[in-house]
């Protein structure tokens, strides 16, 4: 068995767990996600909505990103840390924020996508395979 994935907010509120491995990992360079960070990019694990379990209630939010699918934000209201993200167009999956994990060290990026938004500031693993927009598949 591996080891769970746990985390949350900064302030508790908002706890997740999940038992099952990530489907996919990366560092994104899409303007929402350097907006909503305040860096250059933001880091995900994504699971099948299906195998997460998450206490609490978060505050959601809608915006359109770059590829054109409605994303839906979920942060804390009490601290405000974002937490996870689902998506319209796929809502069995759910991304959580990499920094919200408990252990962020269980986060292992496979890819970099929106790479054409990147900054020569916010220097990523040049060692990771680069998309310009979304990944495939």
């Amino acid at each position: 068995m591996t080891r769970p994935y746990t985390g949350g907010c900064a302030c508790g509120a908002i706890r997740y767990e999940t038992s099952s491995e990530p489907i996919f990992e990366n560092h994104c360079q899409c303007r929402d996600c350097q907006k909503r960070s305040g860096t250059g990019h933001g880091s995900y694990l994504t699971f099948r909505r299906a195998d997460v379990t998450i206490a609490g209630d978060a505050k959601n939010w809608r915006v359109t990103g770059d590829g054109g699918n409605e994303k839906i934000h979920a942060f804390c209201l009490t601290c405000g840390t974002p937490v996870y993200l689902t998506t319209v167009n796929r809502p069995d999956l759910i991304a959580v924020h990499a920094g919200s994990l408990d252990d962020p060290g269980q986060f292992n990026p496979q890819v970099v996508t929106y790479s054409i938004r990147g900054h020569a500031w916010d220097a990523v693993d040049a060692s990771l395979q680069k998309f310009e927009r979304m990944a495939p598949g």
